[in-house]
């Protein structure tokens, strides 16, 4: 038993520090490089969008890092979250699996995001600034940063994707009531929306987009920063406060995972839940299989290419070594609007190429379907982002029951569908269906990704 799940046992505590994988990688990550030079970047490059304290976090390579005590404060608000075991689920589907799930919709905001976003808001109004953009798909991290905003005292301006902006209207009111204000994406507000809007005036928005137009306006202030919601290693660090709280979880009820599963679309909940297990096994502890599940609308670890690019469509941002279908790359409208990114992060692109997880890609439809079972069982309604995981449990349990092996099986449930009814009507109407991204879009994307060279 690490000193870690020790702590977290005593009086069921919540973590103390976030944890850092990078310092147990067998090689460090690719560096960022500047959009311009295409050079390694130094803090001084990120600090017109980000503290220093989080620029510090981003390259940080010490293993355990403090959580600030006003954060802590906040998190017990609703941490450590509770772990479940889905036993009606596991009856359903006669499995002799045990399947287990860390559920982050107890979080005011319903989802994990909060576990970053009090994060960024607390060591931004540590630096003095006074307001924060961001980018929002499904509205997930919109709800949080906006929700962290309010706990902190600072301006927060969500872009919201265009197509979900349309289809989740409560999350809009959510960051409203919360004192934030909500865009859609692409808008006429800045020059990368106008830029896309003039060539498809009916264009249904992408985070690629929404990113570009944060960060545009983040730049033009000295009083406002860029907030991000996945991606970078410290939203990633941030997270896990999920996993070594379900480690602790499992050592009450005498488990470990055989296999651990968790949705993907920049890769924050599914590094929270994996990234303290994998490390462990780096380090001599047993190594379960991990299992990011995406969308195969916007498949970037199945079908994506291992790349530097930019994480915005308008090509703002550093460049980032990851699995991406192309910065220009727009996937179709589906509901998993969370999970809508051309790219993955940066590290989670790197543990698949070293091995350490695997990658499955799942339809609309099937997901759906999955997250209807999950709430006839166990009662709670995933969010469509979620249900991804759920679909990639299931899978796993059934063939459990094909083996005759009883494995242990954690899926993270990141978050609630209690704002996503439209498509939960959709799907039981028949009305949705599955959607499939353009292969010549796709490869029109891959055409221009930037010709970096490698040293």
């Amino acid at each position: 038993m690490s000193e870690t799940v020790k702590y977290l046992l005593e009086e069921n505590r919540l973590p103390k520090d976030w944890y850092n994988i990078v310092a147990d990688l067998p090689r460090r990550p690719d560096p960022v490089l500047h959009p311009g030079t295409l050079r390694p970047i130094g803090p001084q490059d990120l600090e017109p969008l980000f503290p220093m304290a989080l620029i510090a976090q981003e390259v940080a390579t010490e293993r355990m890092i403090e959580i600030p005590e006003p954060v802590r404060e906040v998190y017990r608000q609703w941490r450590p979250s509770p772990l479940y075991r889905a036993r009606r689920l596991e009856a359903a589907l006669d499995t002799p699996a045990r399947i287990y799930y860390k559920y982050e919709g107890v979080s005011p905001a319903g989802s994990h995001k909060p576990n970053t976003a009090v994060a960024q808001a607390f060591y931004n109004k540590e630096a003095g600034v006074r307001r924060l953009t961001t980018e929002t798909g499904a509205g997930q991290w919109g709800s949080a940063l906006a929700f962290a905003g309010a706990v902190f005292g600072l301006e927060v301006r969500v872009y919201m994707v265009r197509v979900s902006f349309e289809q989740k209207p409560y999350r809009k009111a959510l960051m409203e009531a919360w004192g934030a204000e909500c865009v859609a994406s692409p808008s006429s507000e800045t020059n990368a929306g106008r830029q896309i809007l003039a060539e498809h005036p009916n264009s249904p928005g992408s985070l690629g987009i929404a990113i570009s137009e944060a960060v545009e306006v983040a730049a033009q202030r000295a009083d406002t920063k860029y907030s991000l919601g996945s991606v970078l290693n410290h939203v990633l660090m941030h997270q896990t406060v999920i996993g070594q709280e379900a480690m602790a979880q499992l050592e009450m009820a005498e488990d470990y995972p055989d296999i651990i599963v968790g949705c993907t679309g920049g890769g924050s909940n599914f590094a929270g839940i994996a990234f303290p297990f994998i490390g462990a096994g780096l380090r001599g502890a047993p190594k379960p299989r991990v299992i990011a599940c995406e969308p195969s609308a916007c498949p970037s670890l199945t079908r994506g290419r291992y790349a530097y690019d930019f994480g915005d469509t308008g090509h703002l941002t550093p460049l980032v070594k990851m699995h991406t279908l192309g910065s220009t790359f727009v996937p179709p409208g589906f509901h998993a609007g969370g999970l809508r990114y051309h790219g993955m992060a940066p590290l989670v692109s790197l543990l698949q190429e070293l091995g350490l997880i695997e990658s499955r890609a799942y339809t609309q439809l099937s997901c759906f379907e999955s997250g209807i079972q999950f709430a006839r069982t166990e009662g709670i309604l995933p969010a469509p982002e979620a249900n991804h995981a759920v679909t990639g449990a299931v899978e796993e349990a059934l063939l459990c029951k094909e083996d005759g092996i009883a494995r242990t099986i954690l899926l993270n449930l990141c978050g609630h569908g209690h704002f996503d009814m439209q498509a939960y009507i959709d799907y039981q109407a028949g009305k949705l269906e599955d959607r499939a991204y353009d292969e010549a879009e796709l490869a029109a994307a891959f055409a221009t990704l930037p010709q970096v060279a490698v040293a």
